[in-house]
This record gives structure tokens, sequence and C-alpha cells, in this order.
């Protein structure tokens, strides 16, 4: 991965100051409430009730901070925290009937502050406004998104391969046997490698790596969840394939893909993979592809 430019982390961090700063994130009384941004989205994000737990996941928040935010939401008759009926372990925690009209009423407000931004601006600039937030909502929501290498055997890795084969089973005139799926040991050790990516703390997708022969590795099963497709996820799987095949030595890789896949031959191509002849009979294989890599130091 290329390294961060000073000037690109300059004027993220310019935005972040001015966003900031101008819809009130700062205030104690946000949108002339009596509470602090932090309370305001917990009330937006609990609806019809959530496990703290969740809440705390959700929201990357420290538990400590979450619990003083409970409690001076529930001192304000906001919010109830009860157990839940089927596990005493999970707390839960919803809205009351005011904390329903408090919440009606910060919406009311935050579409007024937002109205007021746009108001400024020409409907041309209100959709160049809407269409770049798009784009950055949908790279943000990238950058954030860790691939690591698992087990192949790990719970998270076949949760994603059996999601993946309900997924392609669904897609394939013929449907799909899931015990194509390759096995643990052989993306596992010397063998090869699982990757799955977390978009916070969920696995949203994955790729495995296996050694075909002497110098040459093969792609299979590059994943990507419904929920996050269209960020360019399927890309940093497959970056992540390539680079731990150039660092074990792998001249090649290679990957075979079915006709109905159109959108994953394409981003092949783009990516610098070269339709081939078929080298090895798979059931599902209509093109088959290989990319020369640039070994690493």
């Amino acid at each position: 991965m290329e390294p961060v430019s000073t000037e690109h982390v300059a004027a993220f961090r310019r935005f972040n100051r001015y966003f900031t700063r101008r819809i009130g994130a700062l205030d104690d009384h946000y949108l002339g409430q009596d509470r602090p941004l932090g309370e305001a989205r917990l009330l937006f994000e609990i609806e019809d009730g959530v496990p703290l737990r969740e809440l705390r996941n959700r929201l990357g928040l420290d538990a400590g901070y979450l619990s003083r935010m409970t409690k001076a939401l529930e001192a304000q008759g906001m919010v109830r925290v009860s157990v839940h009926p089927d596990d005493n372990r999970l707390r839960m925690i919803e809205l009351t009937p005011a904390g329903r009209v408090e919440l009606k009423e910060q919406q009311r407000r935050a579409n007024a502050l937002a109205a007021g931004l746009l108001g400024g601006l020409s409907a041309d600039q209100r959709e160049q406004l809407t269409e770049a937030l798009a784009v950055t909502r949908r790279l943000l929501r990238l950058a954030g998104i860790t691939v690591e290498h698992v087990p192949g055997a790990s719970a998270d890795a076949r949760a994603c391969l059996d999601a993946y084969a309900a997924d392609i089973d669904a897609r394939f005139p013929e449907g799909f046997d899931a015990s194509d799926l390759v096995r643990a040991e052989e993306v596992s050790g010397d063998s090869g490698a699982f990757f799955v990516a977390y978009e916070e703390g969920h696995p949203v997708g994955c790729g495995a790596l296996r050694r075909l022969e002497p110098r040459v590795g093969e792609i299979r099963h590059v994943w990507v969840h419904p929920d996050a497709r269209r960020l360019g996820l399927a890309r940093r799987l497959l970056a992540a394939l390539e680079g731990e095949a150039a660092a074990r030595g792998f001249d090649v890789v290679r990957l075979d893909t079915h006709a109905a896949l159109t959108e994953a031959q394409a981003m092949y191509r783009a990516c610098g993979y070269t339709e081939i002849p078929a080298y090895v009979d798979h059931v599902y294989a209509d093109h088959w592809f290989e990319k020369r890599l640039t070994r690493r130091g």
C-alpha cells in the first residue's frame, strides 16, 4: 500500500474541523436541545431497541463512556434499560415515549439545519455536493474495512464460504455444489492463505489463495457481501491475495470464473489479468485468467 502523504492528511483534517464546527458538533446543546452530540446520536441509533453491546460495537464507543451517556439519558427519562428476556447476560436499551418525541424533534431540527446549509447553493451545486458526499461515504467505508489473514478453518472463513456458496448457487443456472469449496488445509500454512474483510467487526468479504504448482498460485472464491458491494472491496481483496502470492515466491497467479459472473470477468481484465486456455478441468469454469507478478524484495 502506498504511503499517505502529509497533504492528504492535512486536507482530511481541515475538512473534519470545518464540518464539525459548521454543524454544531462542538456545542453542548446540539441542535439547540439539552444534550451534546454524543447523546443525540445515541438516541438516533437506539431505534426500536438494541443490545448495549451492539451499540458499543457499532459506534466504536468505550464501555465507560457509553455507560455514562446511557445513565444521563435514563435520568432525563429518554431511555430505559432492561435485561433481554431470552438472555440475562444481555442488557437492552430502548426509547421511552418521551424519548420518541425527543427523537422526532431532533430529526426535525437536523433536517432544518441541513436544508439551511443547502439553501445557499444552486440546484446544480446541490447535485454536485450530493454526488461528492456519496463518493466520500463510499471511500470512507472502504477505508474503514480491514482485510485480514485468517486460518482457513476459522469460523469467519467458513461463514464467508457458506455465504459465497449460497450466493453463486442462486446465480448459476446449474446451481452450485458446496463440495467445490476449498478445504481448510488447502488455504492454510505452506499450502495457501485465506483473507477475510471486516467492516465494524463483521465479515463482509473473503478470498482464498492456494498453491497450484511450483511458483504458480490459484485465487479462489473472491466474494463480497451484497451490502458491501460497489465500494471497491473486491479489488482490495484481490490485491491482498496477489501480495500474499508474491510474498510466497509465486511468479504467476491463475483463476477461473463462470460465464454468469460478467462483473468478475471485467474486474480481472481491468486488474491486469489475461484470458488463457483452460489450465484445469473445472465444472464451474468458462473463462480462465492469469497474471504475472512482481515478487517482493
